[in-house]
């Protein structure tokens, strides 16, 4: 097994608050991530987020997830799986105040890059998070 971690740090001109809500609330996680069913940000929870299905990277469109670790306001940790790709990842947000803004350290770890719909996922998911996900939440941030 080849395992990866994709990492991202970005800033965000919002106070650590307000970007909490865009990680805690199912709405506005729905605005900016995807729609999600069973959502809450309790450790336990398990909920499903829809995305738009791929059938030639046999993806359905389902991610399953499980709510593992909270520190309101701090951190925020789920799995991340796709049963038709065996994709089992586990994604991080940490949140850290900087100035009257918020530092986003995203992870994703346990891509099997051996595994070639799991390559192909990190390198679909590392963009997405890259250049749609931080622009859409920034966009639904400035929203609020």
């Amino acid at each position: 097994m080849n395992p990866r971690t994709f990492e991202l740090d970005e800033f965000l001109p919002h106070p650590p608050a307000k970007v909490w809500r865009a990680l805690s609330e199912p709405e506005l996680m729905a605005a900016w991530l995807m729609p999600n069913e069973g959502f809450a940000p309790i450790v336990g929870t398990r909920f499903t987020f829809r995305a738009a299905p791929v059938p030639q990277a046999r993806f359905s469109g389902l991610v399953e997830c499980e709510v593992l670790e909270v520190d309101p306001g701090r951190l925020l940790r789920i799995s991340w799986s796709s049963r038709e790709t065996g994709l089992d990842t586990i994604v991080t947000w940490r949140l850290e105040p900087e100035g009257t803004g918020t530092r986003l350290l995203l992870t994703q770890t346990g891509f099997d890059l051996d595994d070639p719909d799991q390559a192909r996922a990190f390198e679909t998911l590392g963009g997405g998070w890259r250049s749609h996900a931080v622009r859409r939440m920034a966009q639904a941030l400035d929203a609020l």
